[in-house]
């Protein structure tokens, strides 16, 4: 009689690297794809009584890790979300506003070498307090496209600002 465990090591030497590419696809970062995988097969062992069979296993797998990954970018997001707050946020204290002059200083440094459309859309949206609506309509783009933007000018001046 064979096993949960030998079905479990089966499943995962059968569909290991099938899947790890599947991810990585979506993905495109290595450490993000390894973990996403290595949880698709977690969840597939440990609630493989919801597969039905009414696919392959692989395709059911594939499910599981596309829907972890979409889990992953609307947690980044949100976290992004919150980041971009704090960036843009200097509050009401002036004692945190003049701690945070040298990041700020920094910000507007890599900001001023930042290509356009990211260095407009970034300051209309942390210095002109515009809602991303509102900066869609000036570009004549989407709303969509000003929060894309946006989040890519902020992963810009964060990446250049860890360089320096």
């Amino acid at each position: 009689m064979i096993t949960d465990k030998e079905i479990s090591e089966r499943l995962y030497e059968a569909y290991y690297m099938k899947g790890y590419s599947f991810v990585m696809t979506l993905a495109k970062n290595k450490t993000l794809s390894e973990e996403i995988t290595q949880e698709a097969f977690f969840r597939a062992v440990t609630t493989e009584k919801t597969f039905r069979g009414e696919c392959e296993a692989f395709t059911w797998l594939c499910a599981i890790a596309k829907n972890l990954f979409y889990d992953e970018m609307r947690k980044r997001s949100r976290q992004s979300k919150e980041d971009a707050a704090e960036l843009c946020d200097t509050g009401n204290d002036p004692a945190a506003a003049a701690a945070d002059s040298d990041a700020s200083f920094r910000i507007h440094l890599v900001l001023h070498e930042l290509d356009e459309p990211y260095k407009e859309v970034f300051e209309l949206r942390c210095f002109g307090e515009l809602s991303f609506k509102q900066i869609g309509t000036i570009f004549k783009k989407t709303e969509s496209w000003a929060r894309v933007t946006y989040h890519r000018a902020k992963l810009k001046i964060q990446e250049r600002m860890d360089a320096k």
